[in-house]
């Protein structure tokens, strides 16, 4: 499961500089940092790092559009992304941007290390061009219909109906989505990468079927693409976009510059680049092919194939490590129902915030609902409400309330050092490893099933017992004050299983239990009566229905 002296490097997909962090980003975020603070939990070194993808032409036409610069849009979104994954708690040891000179460098570098070694490729193509913006389009400003299935309004490069990948030249009746003309057809030299070369190909069906112990649905995905040898499945990548562009130019061929998907997942090594020359670590050894240090990168299933195929192999024919595994997840829907503007479902960060709500209640909820595979998350407005009350303030938080002002009034916040014995303390510690391969796994949902479930059992503890009913009776001091223990040591526990989901909550609960910030293995080390507790101070309040109400109106 846990192996001792772990050094992880870990990422989440770059959100582009493009629009606001919604909901269904953050499930993303608050995946990986659940799973980042666990480790740190564990005692590994970790570095969790991200950045905003900024480059493309998407960026370059809203910055037109707002008569300020690419550059300025870009400062501009990126404050907005880091208070939102801030208000959310994610944990990132740097945020960066794929628009930076070490990102630059790295590029440049890895590109040529491609060229060097014959897989890049430079050819003519045909390609859709704007006769009204006078521009050759990108994929995602080309819209029609599916080549494969017939889907109206599809992207450029992929379907999201029936997922096929194609060439914007292959949809039918196109049209730009920047003025609306239909594209013509213009002749321009690009740079491709030969993921059809021979070795390419063998590389990826090793490191996708073999190597890598990918998901099961992500490495079926996977075979489909690569195919069995001899098949020849993969198609070269066109990684350069002609000019005008907001890039990184390429350097052997004026006027072109790197395709965002080239640079963008670059944008992960020079994010830790950044953070390395910052802290004085050693960003060679994390990077090199036989590096013992670890490499994860959390994704949405729609990147898969970038994340899967293209990133193994740049890194790997750049001499690279290549990333230890990919975790990908399903989408978000709200109420069953994919997010919607005009139905004031796709929520903002910011506005969760506006609306007073606690940023908590939906890591919670998030990982209620995560587990390992690619399979959609619900947000059910109703559930969350009643999940959030009933295992955070009814269940769990419940426990503190109703021992603490015993222990602080007539004890003097003392525990009873013979009470850490109790039979119930003694099932609670010895779920911790289980609880703890639930973590690795990123099997949230089953973890906190487990720990509400020890929950449910230490508020039959208390209502059995009785703490109220024995208070009464003066001669009964000491059973008080060790039903009072065995619940309070009960909900340390607890909290500290709920750590990596409650960062806020449980600093709080280490304030008001005396305690210093608590790792994984401190579940071993009870409440002492060396160390009397503080008063209680309440630590989350209940969501309201109303709350719900405010916050899709605001998105309406």
């Amino acid at each position: 499961m846990s192996s001792p002296n772990r050094r992880l490097l870990v990422t989440s997909a770059l959100p582009y500089a493009n629009g606001q962090i919604h909901i269904g980003h953050l499930v993303e975020y608050v995946q990986t940092d659940i799973w980042v603070r666990y480790q740190r939990m564990r005692g590994h070194e970790v570095h969790y790092v991200g950045a905003d993808d900024t480059h493309g032409t998407p960026i370059m036409l809203r910055a037109e559009k707002e008569g300020i610069t690419p550059k300025e849009l870009i400062t501009n979104v990126w404050k907005e992304h880091k208070r939102d994954f801030d208000d959310f708690l994610i944990s990132f040891d740097n945020y960066y941007t794929t628009d930076s000179p070490e990102n630059e460098k790295l590029a440049q570098s890895i590109y040529l290390k491609l060229r060097d070694a014959g897989l890049i490729e430079k050819r003519a193509i045909e390609q859709a061009y704007d006769p009204v913006k006078e521009m050759f389009l990108p994929d995602r400003f080309i819209k029609g219909e599916c080549p494969k299935c017939g889907a109206k309004d599809q992207y450029g490069d992929s379907c999201e109906k029936c997922g096929a990948t194609y060439s914007p030249t292959d949809l039918k009746n196109p049209f730009s989505v920047v003025s609306g003309a239909t594209p013509i057809k213009k002749v321009s030299d690009h740079y491709f990468f030969k993921l059809s070369d021979p070795r390419c190909e063998t590389f990826l069906r090793d490191w996708t079927q073999v190597k890598t112990p990918l998901q099961p649905e992500a490495r079926n995905k996977m075979k489909e693409w690569v195919g069995q040898p001899g098949e020849s499945k993969l198609g070269d990548w066109d990684i350069s976009r002609d000019a005008p562009y907001f890039g990184f130019e390429i350097p052997d061929a004026p006027g072109k510059y790197f395709y965002v998907w080239l640079d963008a997942p670059i944008g992960y090594y020079a994010s830790f680049l950044n953070y390395c020359q910052a802290k004085g670590l050693d960003f060679e050894e994390w990077v090199k092919p036989d590096t013992t240090t670890e490499q994860y990168h959390f994704i949405g299933k729609d990147i898969l194939y970038f994340h899967t195929l293209f990133w193994p192999a740049t890194l790997h024919f750049a001499g690279y490590r290549t990333p230890t595994n990919v975790f990908a997840h399903g989408f978000l829907t709200v109420d069953g129902e994919k997010m919607s503007k005009s139905r004031g479902t796709l929520i903002s960060a910011h506005s969760v915030i506006e609306c007073g709500f606690n940023p908590e209640w939906f890591r919670y909820y998030f990982a209620t609902k995560l587990n390992d595979s690619l399979e959609d998350l619900d947000l059910n407005l109703q559930d969350f409400v009643a999940r959030v009350n009933s295992d955070l303030l009814g269940k769990y938080i419940n426990i503190a309330s109703r021992s603490a002002g015993f222990l602080v009034k007539r004890f003097n916040g003392i525990v009873s050092d013979e009470a850490m014995n109790n039979p119930l303390l003694t099932e609670i510690r010895s779920a911790s490893e289980k609880i703890a391969a639930l973590y690795e796994g990123r099997e949230y949902a089953k973890a906190l099933r487990m720990i509400m479930e020890l929950a449910d059992k230490v508020n039959a503890f208390v209502d059995d017992n009785k703490p109220w009913e024995i208070a009464k009776n003066l001669d009964r001091e000491a059973d008080l004050q060790k039903v009072c223990s065995v619940t309070l040591e009960a909900f340390r526990m607890l909290s500290l299983y709920l750590k990596p989901v409650l960062p806020q909550v449980v600093a709080g609960v280490e304030e008001f239990l005396s305690l210093p910030s608590m790792n994984w293995s401190a579940v071993n080390t009870p409440l002492s009566s060396q160390n009397p507790i503080n008063a209680y101070k309440h630590l989350m309040t209940r969501v309201e229905a109303p709350q719900i109400e405010a916050l899709l109106a605001a998105n309406l």
